[in-house]
């Protein structure tokens, strides 16, 4: 799983293949993400508040707020590109705090992105948010090579009406060649909706089957 490489763009907190070594903070801050997001896609709830809340103490040693809210977004994506529609309220209770970047990023995994926003978003991010129709949205999410920033954008895409049928079927691919289970129930989930309202029964009923297979039903 390509959570490093997410983590590391978005907070900093290792060495990143820069010298001295980093502290020890930065060192159990990140291992302590890492296995929050990968519990939180395997659907381990428990596991990843409890790794989730190691990794905000460590950080919160510093005093440094601006990688407390960074770690609150990195949270905040896993959980859109699981379709979790609660309120990012770890982000919001230190909102005041946050630079234009961030509170961009937050908007954006929420569905409020404005297109001239795009610039102010991680790298991975921007072609999706500066897309022109929601065509060309979802082909950028599939050119994307890291299975998460693509589950991200994907859900990012839902929150904003902006989900098409493709869309569907990558977040869909990608989740379950990941093995997230949590994603992948979701996801597959609003296929066999869509599959329904549009009156195609045996679509939908077989992506049931693959809902209960995943949920081990």
């Amino acid at each position: 799983m390509k959570i490093y490489a997410i983590t590391c763009a978005a907070i900093v907190l290792t060495a990143c293949g820069g010298t001295p070594p980093a502290p020890d903070w930065k060192m159990n801050a990140q291992s302590s993400l890492e296995r929050a997001t990968s519990a939180w896609m395997a659907g381990k709830e428990g596991i990843e508040k409890n790794e989730f809340a190691r990794a905000r103490d460590q950080i919160a040693s510093t005093g440094k707020i601006d990688l407390v809210i960074r770690a609150e977004l990195i949270r905040c994506a896993a959980r859109t590109a699981a379709l979790a529609f609660e309120d990012c309220a770890g982000f919001e209770a230190l909102r005041t705090d946050a630079s234009p970047a961030d509170i961009a990023y937050a908007d954006y995994l929420a569905g409020r992105a404005k297109p001239a926003d795009a610039a102010l978003l991680p790298e991975p991010q921007r072609a999706v948010l500066a897309a022109g129709s929601d065509v060309a949205a979802a082909a950028a999410v599939k050119a994307m090579t890291d299975p998460l920033s693509q589950l991200v954008a994907a859900g990012a895409l839902f929150k904003a009406n902006r989900a098409t049928p493709e869309l569907l079927a990558q977040a869909v691919e990608t989740a379950s060649n990941q093995g997230w289970r949590r994603p992948l129930l979701a996801w597959l989930n609003v296929q066999a909706l869509r599959a329904e309202q549009a009156g195609d029964m045996a679509a939908a009923a077989k992506v049931r089957r693959r809902i209960a297979l995943a949920g081990g039903s």
